[in-house]
C-alpha cells in the first residue's frame, strides 16, 4: 500500500504574510523620545569673541549639595527670579550701538548690567547636582525673561506677549503668520534677548 505524501506548504504566501506584519509593526510602533530643555547651542568656533565686562555676567552656581550661589552668595531658588529681573532690567549703560535702554525700569546701577542686550546669565553646576534642582533654577531664569517681555508687550502694544505668539501660530487667526505681528514679536525678543549660558558640569 503506497504511503501518502504530506501536502506541500506554500512558502511564498507565508513570506508575504511575514512581510505585511513587518510593515504593520514598523508603521504602528512609536518610539518614546525624552524631552529636554529647548535651547540653541553656540557655534563650535567663535572668531574674535567680544570682550565682556564682569558686571554684565550674572553668575548662578549649583554645588554638589544642591545649594545655589548667586554672585557668590547663597540664595534660595524662590528668590532667583527677582534677582534676575533686577539684573537684566538694570539699564545702567549703553548697548553695543551706544544707545541707552529707554524701556528699562531698573535702578540703573553702574555696577550692574549695562543693557538687556549685554546681560548674560551664566549657570554652572556640579556633576552631583540633582537634575530637578537644575530644572527649577533654569525655569526661574526663563520666567524672568518671560515677565519682562510681557511687561514690554503690554506697554507697547497693550497685548500679552504670549497671546501674540499664540495668535501668530494659530491657523484660524486673521493674524496667522502676519508679518506685522512677527515684527512686533521680534522687536520684543530683541529688546530682551534670552542669553543664558550653560557651562559644562564640574
Amino acid at each position: 500500500m503506497a504511503k501518502r505524501s504530506a501536502p506541500e506548504v506554500n512558502a511564498g504566501s507565508m513570506a508575504d504574510i511575514a512581510f505585511l506584519l513587518l510593515i504593520f509593526f514598523l508603521v504602528t510602533t512609536t518610539i518614546e523620545v525624552d524631552s529636554g530643555i529647548s535651547s540653541k547651542l553656540p557655534p563650535d568656533e567663535i572668531i574674535d569673541p567680544p570682550i565682556i565686562k564682569q558686571k554684565n555676567i550674572f553668575t548662578v552656581e549649583l554645588n554638589k549639595d544642591n545649594q545655589m550661589l548667586v554672585e557668590g552668595d547663597l540664595m534660595k531658588p524662590k528668590d532667583l527670579k527677582a534677582a534676575a529681573l533686577k539684573f537684566i532690567d538694570n539699564g545702567g549703560g549703553n548697548n553695543a550701538a551706544g544707545k541707552k535702554c529707554d524701556y528699562c525700569n531698573g535702578a540703573k546701577d553702574p555696577s550692574s548690567s549695562d543693557h538687556p542686550e549685554k546681560a548674560i546669565i551664566s549657570i554652572t553646576h556640579s556633576r552631583a547636582t540633582d537634575y530637578n534642582t537644575f530644572i527649577v533654577v533654569y525655569d526661574q531664569l526663563v520666567s524672568a525673561y518671560t515677565e519682562l517681555r510681557e511687561r514690554l508687550a503690554q506697554r507697547l502694544y497693550k497685548r500679552s506677549f504670549k497671546e501674540m505668539e499664540l495668535t501668530y501660530d494659530d491657523s484660524k487667526s486673521p493674524q496667522f503668520k502676519s508679518e506685522k505681528l512677527k515684527a512686533k514679536i521680534d522687536d520684543i525678543k530683541d529688546k530682551y534677548p534670552r542669553i543664558i549660558s550653560k557651562a559644562e558640569p564640574k
